[in-house]
């Protein structure tokens, strides 16, 4: 037995003979190797889900001989929950900041009570499921609150309706063991609670890929080898189906007025060791959650034997089934945890794992509200801000301490050093590095802010520029743009448009009038362009303003450019060199990984495409820009491919300037408009990626850009203190933006970007376009420009 547990700590979970065999061990052996496991698969996160609680109906047919929580019919009473009560409560907890409704209720109450079935017809259901199923309906379609339903045994077609308005549901399996349903046990006269019913039912479940919770109430009158026999039945059927998001191991609380109201609770080490056997059964992957309120001084403990999850939290209701045992309070709940060396982070009521991968798991009508409640972990997002809101960011969490150092399970400090460093780290390594949250959030952004200063010192560098899209009409179908007219962008705003030479000429003589010394062109696919549309643009720039430095053409222009030349993308560089072009915007990036791009663009090059073209770029001497287009339907390790391919393109060819962070901005997205996508990054994530894209592309890119564009000027203020060193550009005449939503405006003057920067006390410093610093010219607003004009015609 010793043998097999010392393999333990490499990670395996035991075969059933081992299992069994963890009856006799110590839970002071069991927990470390327990806590290894979580810290595995989980780091330094604790979750919970902040919840309302809707007790629907407290009639139940069981006869647990430990609740309190079911009650008979009383005269006058309510038996169920008028919609009315239950939208006050839904509605509380929307205020309140609550993500997950959890019902609760009784066991098919109508087969016993002739009460219940009175009270369904007098309120037009045929039965408490029925009327559950347009209670739930109705919840997220008036609050937005994600139904979890706890609704006892029931069949597949009762699954299959729960299914349609619901992200997850539940069921205790409690015990496996026949014994205690036997007369005296804590389950006779409980029809529902045979665990061959339960096991079923959990089966069934898991064909309908319905995410499940389930569990073991300890402390009844089972044994620890009938324990662990539970917990292995519930990971035979997950590990048939993968439906068990979470595993709860409840602890016995004995309630007065009921008939083991004098039975002895499990101790504190009992429980400890429970915890610690089921995460070892169940892997480092798996969600392992103990109730916090049933064991109210003891949350440390919790922890340490393995859990990574507390469940449910209500900052609205009590829980109705352990009344006597009050939720703790939020704030003290995350400095309990945070004094445990982890860090407590919201969770919805379908764990992040199965947020994945919505179109496996949850019903079409419910997956918008997943998207717009979630983060790109599939976490919570606790507000409701995104790119482009001209409302200030939201605060980022507080410290509780000074501790700058890495949580307990966290591996940041390693990683970190090796990416100041200049290591090139793993996929893996990289996404972990945007899971941190509280002070490894924290230590991470200080030491990209320590990089970004060792490299580039007190300056915040931007361009004088302009913009210029020169159409918006766009045969590519991208989900994601708001700005491209085709045939099927009638509802988005603006209409479609073509500038002519001599248009571009005027603006481009505008801008340099202006004080622009470079000019930014990009615009959509036209179906009747040809590549040598864009090198009649160059000439005509170039014939107008010879010192105008031309940033120009997405890598997909580029393509389509040549493809319609017949020529490859290094014979059409070449001609668009010679014809002024001076360097490349790396946009059309999006996210570099083909899975995505087949989501968001699947007309647009492909990731082999356009890294042919920056390579061609960098190889012939053009220089370009790298940007990254993120908070859509992209998840962390995506982000970490992108960054990763961008580091050995950079080490191979050394031609990037700056890389740019492009948060999505959803107000007038396609896909964000039909709940394909979420609503951009969290402001926690936006900052994450400067942060992390300064240390993972060190020293190969020393420029980071943070765009006033999609984070005004608070916004920015952030991320230049978290490992950016660039504002990019005035920007005369932004579009793309503000067709998306974006409400931060159409340019910022060099005044007003020298009072963002000098503000968070660094030095402006202007630049041009392949970062040579430049002097300070005349810079004309657009109402001084257009003063001068009116005085000229005078």
């Amino acid at each position: 037995m010793n043998v097999a547990i010392n393999r333990l700590p490499d990670f395996e979970r035991p075969d059933r003979e081992t299992a069994l065999a963890l009856e006799d061990q110590h839970v002071a052996k069991l927990q470390p190797i327990a806590a290894a496991f979580r810290d595995q698969g989980h780091g330094a996160l604790i979750t919970y889900s902040r919840k309302v609680f809707i007790p629907l109906t407290k009639l139940c047919r069981n006869v647990c001989h430990y609740c309190t929580f079911a009650r008979a019919p009383a005269k006058g009473s309510a038996h169920y929950l008028m919609p009315e009560q239950i939208l006050a409560i839904a509605r509380a907890g929307a205020e309140a900041g609550c993500q997950e409704a959890l019902f609760t209720l009784g066991d098919k109450p109508e087969l016993r009570y002739a009460a219940s079935r009175t009270a369904l017809v007098e309120m037009g259901y045929e039965s408490t499921l029925s009327y559950l199923i347009e209670m739930a309906r109705l919840v997220y379609a008036e609050t937005g609150l994600l139904p979890h339903i706890n609704a006892g045994v029931m069949d597949a077609e009762a699954l299959r309706g729960l299914r349609s308005v619901s992200v997850s549901q539940g069921l205790m399996l409690e015990a496996s063991s026949l014994r205690l349903c036997e007369p005296g046990g804590p389950h006779h006269g409980s029809p529902d609670k045979d665990p061959a019913q339960r096991l079923a039912m959990i089966a069934a479940a898991g064909e309908l890929r319905i995410p499940f919770t389930s569990g073991i109430l300890i402390g009844i009158g089972e044994t620890r080898r009938e324990r662990i026999e539970a917990l292995l039945a519930l990971r035979d059927l997950n590990d048939r189906y993968g439906h068990l998001q979470e595993v709860i191991i409840q602890n016995f609380r004995r309630k007065p007025g009921t008939r083991m109201a004098r039975a002895p609770e499990p101790s504190l080490e009992d429980l400890c060791w429970t915890i610690a056997v089921a995460r070892i059964l169940f892997g480092p992957e798996a969600n392992i959650q103990a109730p916090p309120n049933l064991s109210p001084q003891a949350l440390k403990a919790l922890i340490d034997a393995g859990i990574n999850d507390f469940g449910g939290v209500s900052p609205v209701t009590a829980d109705h089934v352990n009344p006597e045992a009050p939720w703790p309070q939020l704030e003290r709940l995350a400095a309990e945890t945070e004094a445990a060396g982890k860090i407590l982070v919201p969770r919805l009521p379908i764990q992040p794992a199965w947020t994945a991968k919505l179109e496996d798991w949850v019903d079409v009508d419910l997956r918008p509200l997943l998207r717009k409640a979630m983060d790109s972990s599939g976490l919570a997002r606790l507000d409701a801000w995104s790119p482009g809101d001209t409302s200030p960011p939201p605060a980022l969490p507080r410290a509780r301490s000074s501790n700058l150092g890495p949580s307990l399970g966290s591996a940041l400090s390693g990683r970190i050093d090796r990416a100041q460093a200049g290591g090139r780290l793993s996929e893996a390594e990289v996404t972990s590095l945007f899971g941190a949250h509280g002070r490894d959030f924290r230590m991470l952004c200080a030491a990209a802010d320590e990089l970004r200063a060792a490299v580039s010192g007190r300056d915040v560098t931007y361009v004088p520029n302009c913009n210029l899209n020169y159409t918006n009409v766009c045969s590519y179908k991208c989900r994601f743009c708001a700005f491209a007219k085709g045939r099927m962008s009638e509802s988005l705003r603006g209409a479609a448009y073509t500038m002519s030479l001599d248009e571009i000429q005027d603006k481009v003589r505008e801008a340099w009038t202006r004080g622009a010394v470079e000019v930014c062109v990009q615009g959509g696919i036209h179906p009747s362009y040809t590549g040598q549309i864009y090198l009649d643009i160059c000439r005509a720039i170039k014939a107008v303003c010879p010192g105008m430095h031309i940033h120009a053409f997405s890598p997909l222009e580029v393509w389509y450019g040549a493809k319609t030349l017949a020529l490859s993308p290094l014979e059409f560089l070449s001609e668009l060199r010679a014809a002024g072009l001076g360097s490349l915007p790396g946009t059309a990036a999006e996210i570099l990984d083909d899975e995505v791009r087949a989501v968001i663009c699947p007309d647009k090059v492909s990731v082999a495409e356009w890294c042919e073209v920056i390579r061609s770029a960098h190889r012939i001497g053009v220089r370009s820009t790298a940007t990254i287009m993120f908070g859509h339907v992209e998840r962390p390790v995506h982000w970490a491919r992108h960054l990763l391919c961008l580091r050995d393109l950079q080490e191979e060819t050394g031609g990037f300037t700056e890389f740019v962070p492009l948060p999505f901005v959803p107000m007038e997205a396609p896909m964000a408009r039909r709940g394909q996508a979420r609503i951009g990054p969290t402001f926690r994530e936006t900052v994450l990626m400067h942060a992390v894209a300064r240390l993972v592309l060190n020293p190969l890119i020393p420029n980071i850009q943070t765009s006033w564009v999609k984070l005004g000027a608070e916004g920015v203020s952030v991320c230049l203190q978290s490992g950016a060193n660039d504002l990019g550009g005035t920007l005369m005449h932004e579009s793309i933006s503000r067709a998306a939503g974006g409400g931060h405006g159409e340019e910022m003057t060099p005044r007003a970007l020298d009072t963002i920067i000098e503000r968070i006390g660094r030095v402006p410093t202007q630049r041009d376009s392949l970062y040579g610093r430049i002097p300070r010219g005349r810079y004309l607003s657009q109402g001084e420009y257009e003063g001068r004009c009116r005085a000229a015609a005078c």
